[in-house]
C-alpha cells in the first residue's frame, strides 16, 4: 500500500533544475579516469568471443551532477514535542517511542531520540526528533521540502553540505500537494531551479538525492518509471505523481530528482513499501505542479485554490451504458453543498459535468483539478448533460475550506456502514419488493425514525442486501435510502422494478442507482441488472 505519514509509505521527492545557466544545456564530462573502461568480453561456446558495451546515452557516472547539485540539497531535522501519555502503554514501568506524526524519522526502538523529557517536569511534553530532506532554490535562502516533515514542527534545524547548521522557519504550506517552503538567514546559498519545460521520457535516468536515514547527502539513480500515478490519497486530487525507480527511503522527503542534465524535476514526497524500505517504487511532485505551489507560499504563505461546492464522482462505462450514453466521459454531482458556489448557481444533483471552461472532463479528479486552479471569484463555465441534454451553468468561484473543514461539512467519507436490525419490537413489517438482491422497503416514519433518515430524503430503504450480489459489491447496505433510477426520482419500489425491466428489454447492462446513506452523504451507482 502506499501512505505518506503512516503505514508503509515514506515521503521523498523533490523537483528543482539548477539555477543559474551553469547547468542548462550542460552534457556529462568525463574526467580521463572516468574514461569508459575496455567492452566486456564474454565468450560462448558457439559463437567464440564476444565483444559489448553499454548502450548509446547511458553514462559511466553521475559524479559530475551530483557534485554540482548536491551543494543545493540539504538535511532537514525536526523537534516536536508530543503528548507523554502517548509514550506510555498501562501497566509497563517504562516509556515507549511515540507512534509517528511522519514516516521519516530515526527514533531508536524503546524510547525517543534525545534523551526523552526536557527537565523532567510534571506537564512537560518531551520531545520528539524526525528528519528529511529539502533544497534551495533562491540564494537567500528559501527552501522546498514535504509538508509531512516540517508540518507541527517547533524547531526546525538545516544541516548543509558543508556541514554548517542552520535554523529555519516555516513561509508556508500546503497538505493538499504535501508541499512546503521553509527559511534560512543568509545569503549566497548554492540553489537549483525547477524544470517546468523539458519533461523526460519514461526510462530516461534520473537521480535522487537526499537524507535517507538521517545519513547525510546521498545519491541513488534509476529511471522514469511512469507518469500520472495516483496514489488514492488526498494529495492525488491535485498531484499527477511522477513514479521513478531511483531508491528513495526514509528521510528523503521532501529532496530532489534530476534529470542527467542537473535539472529538477521533481520533489521525492513517496515510496510504495511493505518494509518500510525502498523496493524501487518512488513517487515525486511533477516540477510544475512544485513552481506553481511554491511561488504562491512565498508570496502568501498559502495556496488559495478555487471552490464550488459539490461532491463528484467518476461518470463511468457502467453509468454511461445505464443512461444510455456510450462513450460518454466526465464527472457526475453526487451532492451539492447548500448556499455554496454551485448551489447558488443552479448546479444540481446528478448533473454530469462534460467540460470545466472548455477543458474536457474525464474524471472527477480532473473536475477538481480544473476547479482548483481559478481563483476565488472568478468565473467557471460548465457543460453538464441534465435530463439527457447539454446546457452550460457559470458558477461563480469561491475559496476552497481546508481539508479539516470540508471533511465536517461533508460528515467523512466512506460508505454506509451494515448494522444489524433493531432489537426493539417493531410494528408490522411493512411489504417488501425483492429487486436487484435487495429487499426494499417503503421510507414511511418508522423507517425514517429506525435509521435516522432525514425528513427531506424521499424514496425507498434498503432493508436488506444479498451477499454475492452486484448490489453489495458496490457497497449498497442496510438502511441506504435509493432515491433515484437512471437519474429518475424514485418513490416506491414499483418504480424501481419499471425501470429494470425497462433497462431488461432495452439491452442496457446496468441501471443507475441515486442513494442517501445515514451520514446525510449522496451519490449514484451502476448496478447491474439480473
Amino acid at each position: 500500500m502506499v501512505a505518506k505519514k503512516t503505514g508503509f509509505f515514506v515521503g521523498a521527492v523533490a523537483g528543482a533544475g539548477v539555477a543559474a545557466a551553469a547547468l542548462a544545456g550542460v552534457g556529462l564530462r568525463m574526467s580521463p579516469a572516468d574514461a569508459a573502461p575496455p567492452p566486456a568480453v564474454i565468450k560462448t561456446a558457439s559463437t567464440g568471443p564476444m565483444m559489448f558495451a553499454p548502450p548509446p546515452g547511458a553514462p559511466m557516472s553521475f559524479a559530475d551532477i551530483f557534485e554540482r547539485v548536491s551543494p543545493a540539497v540539504v538535511s532537514i531535522d525536526v523537534s516536536t514535542r508530543v503528548d507523554a501519555r502517548s509514550l506510555r502503554f498501562p501497566g509497563l514501568p517504562f516509556n515507549f517511542g511515540p507512534p509517528g506524526r511522519n514516516e521519516d524519522r530515526n527514533t531508536p526502538p524503546g524510547g525517543e531520540r534525545g534523551g526523552g523529557s526536557e527537565e523532567g517536569g510534571e506537564g512537560v511534553r518531551p520531545r520528539q526528533q524526525s528528519s528529511g530532506s529539502g533544497f534551495f532554490i533562491s540564494a537567500d535562502g528559501f527552501i522546498v521540502t514535504n509538508n509531512h516533515v516540517v508540518s507541527g514542527a517547533d524547531e526546525i534545524t538545516v544541516t548543509l553540505k558543508d556541514g554548517r547548521e542552520l535554523k529555519a522557519t516555516v513561509v508556508g504550506l500546503d497538505e493538499n500537494t504535501d508541499l512546503a517552503v521553509i527559511k534560512v538567514q543568509g545569503t549566497g546559498f548554492t540553489f537549483v531551479s525547477f524544470e517546468t519545460a523539458a519533461k523526460p521520457r519514461v526510462g530516461d535516468w534520473v537521480i535522487a538525492v537526499g537524507n535517507p536515514f538521517g545519513l547525510g547527502g546521498t545519491a541513488t539513480a534509476g529511471i522514469v518509471s511512469a507518469y500520472g500515478r495516483n496514489l488514492n490519497d488526498d494529495s492525488s486530487q491535485f498531484v499527477d505523481y511522477l513514479q521513478i525507480d531511483a531508491p528513495i527511503n526514509r528521510g528523503n522527503s521532501g529532496g530532489p530528482t534530476f534529470d542527467l542534465f542537473g535539472r529538477v524535476i521533481g520533489v521525492n514526497s513517496a515510496i510504495f513499501s511493505p518494509t518500510g524500505g525502498s523496493v524501487g517504487i518512488g513517487f515525486a511532485i511533477p516540477a510544475d505542479t512544485a513552481d506553481g505551489i511554491t511561488k504562491q507560499l512565498i508570496a502568501n504563505g498559502k495556496v488559495v485554490r478555487g471552490y464550488i461546492g459539490a461532491q463528484i464522482q467518476n461518470f463511468t462505462p457502467e453509468m454511461a451504458d445505464a443512461l444510455d450514453l456510450k462513450g460518454t466521459k466526465g464527472a457526475v454531482v453526487a451532492q451539492v453543498t447548500p448556499g455554496g458556489p454551485a448551489d447558488k448557481a443552479g448546479l444540481l444533483r446528478d448533473d454530469i459535468v462534460l467540460s470545466v471552461n472548455g477543458v474536457a472532463i474525464d474524471s472527477s479528479t480532473a473536475l477538481t483539478r480544473q476547479v482548483a486552479r481559478v481563483g476565488a471569484g472568478e468565473n467557471l463555465r460548465l457543460e453538464i448533460i441534465r435530463g439527457g441534454k447539454k446546457r452550460f451553468i457559470d458558477i461563480r468561484s469561491g475559496v476552497r475550506p481546508s481539508n479539516q473543514q470540508l471533511a465536517d461539512v461533508t460528515g467523512g467519507s466512506g460508505d454506509d456502514e451494515v448494522e444489524g436490525k433493531d432489537s426493539k419490537p417493531q410494528k408490522a413489517a411493512p411489504a417488501r419488493v425483492n429487486v436487484l438482491g435487495m429487499a426494499l422497503i417503503p421510507l414511511d416514519a418508522a423507517a425514517r425514525t429506525r435509521y435516522s433518515i432525514a425528513a427531506d430524503v424521499k424514496g425507498v430503504v434498503v432493508e436488506s442486501v444479498r451477499g454475492d450480489s452486484d448490489a453489495a459489491d458496490k457497497g449498497l447496505a442496510q438502511g441506504i435510502v435509493i432515491t433515484s433510477v437512471n437519474l429518475k426520482p424514485v418513490s416506491t419500489a414499483a418504480d424501481l422494478t419499471a425501470a429494470v425491466e425497462a433497462a431488461k428489454k432495452a439491452g442496457r447492462p446496468t441501471v443507475l442507482l441515486g442513494f442517501a446513506n445515514r451520514r446525510g452523504q449522496t451519490g449514484v451507482v451502476p448496478v447491474k441488472v439480473e
